[in-house]
């Protein structure tokens, strides 16, 4: 694919992002903001027998955060939590699969740190 292909997929998932929405009575809420720059992603799961079956994300920011929040959600859905709590960083950026400037690695993890706080938080409660 080229460099081109993967802008367009970027831009895609900002101007449609996928997954965007409330879950009203998520099993997991959780939000985090980038002070920087002022984006912020609050994400949406419901949780049945440790697998993610529905995720949401609702947020305001720059194409980055946005786009590889949605890219995010389309990949956890039907996923064992367990396998969301050992995803790092490197798999979000596989997923996205473009490269991100330094300035723009936060934006870029935004969604990943809100999923990651909260199903942190959702396994310590059990």
């Amino acid at each position: 694919m080229s460099l081109e292909m993967y802008q367009e997929t970027i831009l895609d998932h900002y101007k449609y992002p996928r997954n965007f929405g409330v879950i009203d009575k998520a099993s997991i809420k959780s939000k985090e903001s980038n002070i920087s720059c002022g984006d912020e992603v609050e994400m949406f799961l419901n949780i049945n027998k440790n697998k993610i079956n529905e995720v949401k994300f609702k947020g305001k920011g720059c194409a980055i955060s946005l786009a590889s929040t949605s890219i995010l959600t389309e990949s956890i859905k039907g996923k064992n939590i367990n396998e969301i709590k050992k995803m790092d960083s490197d798999d979000l950026f596989k997923l996205i699969n473009v490269q991100i400037s330094p300035s723009r690695i936060r934006c870029a993890l935004l969604g990943f740190s809100a999923l990651k706080l909260g199903v942190n938080n959702y396994l310590n409660k059990k």
